[in-house]
C-alpha cells in the first residue's frame, strides 16, 4: 500500500485545531464554513495529489496546497498553489 493509501483509509480522523481553522479560511477566503469537510473533499477527490515528506503529508488539488501531519492527522494549513487559485476553487 502507498503511503497515501494511509491518509485515504484514516480521513475520518482528519481535524484541525481552532487556530488552524481560522488560519484555513483566511489563507483560502473562505466564508463561515467547515473547514474539514472542505478539505475532506479536496483530499478525497480522485484528481488530488498526495505525497508524503518527513512527517506530513501535502495533497495538491483545484490549486491548493494542504499539509497534514502524518501522525495526527492534523490539518495544519492549506493554501493556494498560485495566484490563480482562487479561480479554480470556485470561492
Amino acid at each position: 500500500m502507498n503511503s497515501s493509501q494511509f491518509l485515504l483509509d484514516n480521513i475520518d480522523r482528519l481535524h484541525t485545531t481552532e487556530m488552524g481553522r481560522e488560519r484555513i479560511k483566511k489563507n483560502l477566503g473562505l466564508p463561515d464554513c467547515d473547514v474539514i469537510s472542505f478539505c475532506r473533499g479536496l483530499i478525497t477527490d480522485a484528481t488530488c495529489r498526495i505525497s508524503r515528506k518527513g512527517k506530513n503529508w501535502y495533497c495538491e488539488n483545484k490549486g491548493v496546497v494542504i499539509t497534514v501531519n502524518a501522525s495526527s492527522y492534523t490539518v495544519i494549513t492549506a493554501h493556494p498553489h498560485n495566484a490563480l487559485s482562487e479561480q479554480r476553487i470556485g470561492i
